[in-house]
């Protein structure tokens, strides 16, 4: 089987500007927890040196595109648990653990599994299509 689909060698790949765009229309949001400066989406935004894990997001509206390495459940367990709306660009990756434990058939988390492949930005170009299925996961936590 071939490596790429569960792991890369960078993880700080861009959102689509139209992809954000279209989320960002409808949840206006207010915290970038995991970027790059170069990345950043919101004013509000936190780098590998803030630790956006170790940050509170209460109250906040979150757009998080994690690093889609090992760290990755932390992300999502962090985004379950805040008391904000948080709204991740995740792989669809059915099968791990934490999907069953902390987004499949939980109270208040909608699941938008994207067609196609996103073609991500990488030093502001865009890549070829990602070589696995990506899903928009909304946690509403702020209700």
């Amino acid at each position: 089987m071939d490596r790429v689909l569960f792991s890369s060698s960078r993880h700080d790949w861009e959102t689509p500007p139209e992809l954000f765009a279209e989320l960002d229309a409808e949840f206006g949001f207010t915290l970038d927890p995991c970027c790059t400066e170069a990345t950043a989406k919101c004013a509000k935004h936190y780098t590998a040196d803030d630790d956006g894990l170790s940050k509170s997001w209460r109250g906040e509206r979150v757009f998080c595109n994690p690093p889609y390495g090992r760290a990755i459940g932390s992300w999502v367990e962090k985004c379950a648990t805040e008391d904000a709306l948080c709204v991740m660009l995740i792989p669809a990756r059915t099968d791990t653990r934490y999907f069953h434990e902390h987004i499949y058939r939980k109270p208040g988390v909608e699941i938008r599994f994207l067609r196609g492949r996103v073609r991500f930005l990488q030093n502001g170009e865009r890549q070829a299509g990602a070589p696995f299925p990506s899903m928009v996961v909304v946690f509403r936590n702020d209700r």
